[in-house]
């Protein structure tokens, strides 16, 4: 323990990232970055389609930046450039590929506990997010699937019938992205799309228009099995229809077993307690970034809970 780092940071997404910059800024001198993967943002890069848009206004949430951090409307690879700069603008200390299993507070400082050893601080800013471990469909999917059931669009080939499931951001964008080589059917289960941005809504009713894709509304699949290699879906109004390939974009589940492990108190529908400055109900361990938020939240709103947090342990020195 002869190394004490003030501020340990857990997660290289938006928040992580945000986090560090505003931690630079505020002069914090000893700062350790922690990130899973090989590099920053993750899930972009790896749930992301190259060239797919990156919105600051996500599901109609209108953010207004209250830090240090900036940022704007683009696609995956002019944020991941913008995120790159802005790590370079820091002395921040970073250890990659290194997974964190657990944060314990004893005697006044934390134990990080990692795939590449532990590490100490007096406090630290937990921003994992939640696409890192997508959410499943209630059903059990065919092992011999693996290969042809995906969560993003990256396996995708040339003229495939595909179905995606979701009517979210990311399903909406997958489904439209395809089409140029892929006859597409978007499944989802609502009447109307609903938790899409005005551009994307505005995008998969025009190509249903152009008949360039389907559309099944008010759909939910209920079970897929093998069809001689393929994926037979099978939907609660009892049909099914048989596809070549079919991606789940249906959001991603908060990693509970990590919060129970770091002693983060969680409510009744096992979601973090937390104050206004984004504490938990450990002192000095705090969250950022959508892992909070049952339904996710923008890229905006991570950028702001670092600059709340980082404020509100400087209000404490």
């Amino acid at each position: 323990m002869s190394d004490i780092y003030d501020l340990i940071i857990v997660g290289g997404g938006p928040g992580g990232i945000a986090s560090a910059v505003e931690a630079y800024i505020f002069k914090i001198k000893k700062v350790l970055l922690i990130e899973k993967g090989d590099n920053h943002s993750q899930t972009i890069r790896k749930y992301y389609k190259d060239s797919k848009r990156v919105d600051k206004v996500w599901r109609k949430q209108e953010i207004e930046l209250i830090g240090n951090v900036d940022f704007f409307d683009g696609t995956k690879e002019s944020t991941l450039d913008h995120f790159d700069s802005l790590l370079e603008k820091g002395i921040i200390d970073t250890q990659y590929n290194s997974e964190v299993y657990s944060v314990i507070k004893k005697e006044n400082i934390f134990k990080v506990t990692s795939s590449k050893g532990d590490f100490y601080a007096k406090n630290v800013i937990v921003s994992i997010g939640r696409m890192g471990k997508p959410n499943k469909p209630p059903y059990e999917l065919p092992r011999s699937l693996k290969a042809i059931i995906n969560h993003n669009a990256y396996d995708c080939g040339g003229e495939e019938n595909i179905l995606v499931v979701g009517g979210g951001d990311s399903a909406v964008e997958y489904a439209c992205q395809l089409t140029t080589v892929n006859k597409i059917t978007l499944s989802h289960r609502g009447i109307h799309i609903k938790d899409a941005n005005d551009i994307n809504l505005e995008m998969i009713t025009r190509y249903e228009k152009e008949k360039r894709l389907t559309v099944l509304h008010n759909s939910t699949t209920i079970a897929i099995d093998d069809k001689d290699g393929k994926a037979q879906v099978s939907f609660a109004d009892k049909t099914s229809i048989i596809y070549d390939r079919v991606i789940f974009a249906i959001g991603g589940t908060t990693p509970i077993g990590f919060m129970q492990s770091s002693s983060i108190d969680l409510d009744e529908k096992e979601r973090p307690i937390f104050s206004e400055e984004f504490e938990t109900s450990v002192e000095g361990l705090y969250l950022a970034g959508d892992i909070i938020y049952s339904k996710g939240g923008s890229i905006a709103m991570a950028i702001n809970h670092a600059y709340t947090i980082i404020t509100d342990i400087m209000s404490k020195n």
